[in-house]
């Protein structure tokens, strides 16, 4: 409830009440407010006011005037209601055999089984898909098969009494004998083109020129697919014809614009030799600094023990001739890696080192990359292919941090995945590449 007071001069007018329309009465909530306004008019005080004027003759005239004051009481009542309605859904509640699912819960499932003969047990299995993969398949299918073996497999006896059984076994009657010529069922008719489409094609005109258009006019097929195999159109011949054009051997016999691509044979390549190095050998001519080792390949050598790849190692710092050495696919771990690593910082001569595809774990592939630095001799090092595929968004940090300080690294040959690492070493490489080259010209001068 509020009042609302106003005064003002002038007859008060009566304002009728004011409804609003109600929402509709089946929603769940309803409001339904009305307005109501009434005023009322009270009688006042009536003042006299008393003016004095001049006319024209000089008289003093005096006007009386009265002035009534009304006072007007406007009310205006808000009336709020609001209903709720509640709905409720019965659901009802699975059965099984008229019973509720709950009044199963307490049920013993194996004295229920153990009552069941072996005919019904067979009987429930053949309804029932176990979901359990540890089953073997003839257990959790569905057929059974109670013929008895008739011996052992014999596939070609088998193929053969399948084929007969084909042969043997009638065609399904047609609906509709086949008779040549005549169309069974609908045949199928494209839908007519669109009449604007056809003109665009028609209006369309390339003017080459007379030089130009002469020449296509007069170009053999052969020409005109190395013509397109130049400019790019792949869409428009196979493989085959495309590379013929590309190497300049003369287009295939027998393949137009309408040739299909067969197969092409596959070329073999010889077995590599397994590789006949000494072992034995060559350690011992690594220990006693051979001026004639210069290059040692021990690759996919995979019977040397980890005893002989420790002796090589500990020989290698007082070798000073050895420069490349490749261990690749010899089966080192991060045992011997280690080792390696211990033998790099020490070595003076040591130029190229391959160690890939081998079974070195990142953080060892971190130690002998880290090695690199106080071993100024080498130039190359390939370490890709090891156990672990990915090193790993550290990893390649530290492999970037570790060449960025390096400044005789000239090609490393390491997966890295992720672009930053493989920019920063390419551009660190190149800048080493750049400075030698720079400082062998300066030595020629």
């Amino acid at each position: 409830m509020s009042d609302i007071e106003d005064v003002f001069g002038g007859s008060a007018e009566e304002t009728k009440p004011e409804t609003e329309a109600k929402p509709d009465a089946d929603a769940e909530s309803k409001t339904s407010v009305v307005t109501e306004h009434t005023e009322e008019v009270i009688p006042g005080e009536t003042e006299k006011m008393v003016t004095e004027t001049i006319d024209e003759d000089g008289d003093v005239v005096e006007e009386t005037t009265e002035v009534t004051r009304k006072t007007v009481k406007r009310t205006m009542k808000i009336t709020e209601t609001s209903a709720t309605t509640k709905t409720t859904t019965l659901t009802t509640p699975a059965k099984l055999y008229g019973k509720d699912l709950s009044e199963y819960d307490d049920v013993d499932v194996e004295s229920l089984l153990a009552q069941l003969s072996p005919e019904e047990i067979t009987i429930l299995a053949k309804e029932v898909d176990p979901d359990d993969n540890f089953l073997p398949p003839d257990q959790r299918c569905g057929y059974e098969c109670t013929k008895e073996a008739t011996g052992p497999l014999n596939r070609k006896q088998l193929i053969e009494h399948i084929n007969k059984q084909a042969i043997e076994t009638p065609d399904e009657p047609e609906f509709e004998p086949f008779v040549q010529g005549k169309v069974r069922g609908k045949k199928w008719v494209p839908p007519p083109r669109d009449a604007r489409e056809i003109e665009a094609e028609e209006q369309i005109a390339i003017d080459m020129g007379e030089e130009y258009e002469h020449a296509l006019n007069d170009a053999t097929q052969e020409e005109i697919i190395d013509l397109a195999a130049i400019l790019g159109f792949h869409s428009m011949m196979n493989q085959d014809q495309y590379h013929a054009s590309l190497l300049n051997k003369g287009q295939p016999v027998g393949l137009g614009w309408d040739g299909i691509t067969k197969s092409t044979q596959q070329k073999l390549f010889p077995m590599d030799p397994p590789n006949s190095t000494d072992v034995e050998e060559s350690i011992k001519r690594v220990k006693d600094d051979d001026s004639k080792l210069i290059d040692l390949n021990l690759n996919n050598i995979k019977n040397i023990s980890d005893e002989k790849l420790e002796q090589l190692f500990a020989a290698l710092p007082q070798n000073e001739h050895l420069e490349v050495l490749s261990l690749t696919n010899v089966g080192l771990t991060d045992k011997t890696a280690l080792l390696l690593a211990e033998a790099i910082e020490k070595s003076k001569t040591l130029r190229v080192l391959n160690v890939e595809t081998n079974f070195i774990s990142p953080p060892v592939i971190v130690k002998l990359v880290q090695a690199l630095l106080k071993c100024h001799t080498i130039e190359e090092f390939r370490a890709s292919n090891q156990r672990s595929a990915v090193l790993g968004n550290k990893i390649e940090m530290e492999i970037t941090d570790l060449v960025e300080k390096n400044s005789s690294l000239l090609r490393l040959g390491l997966h890295l995945e992720f672009n930053d690492a493989r920019h920063r070493v390419a551009a660190h490489l190149q800048r080493n590449i750049d400075r030698i080259r720079v400082k062998r010209l300066n030595q020629r001068k």
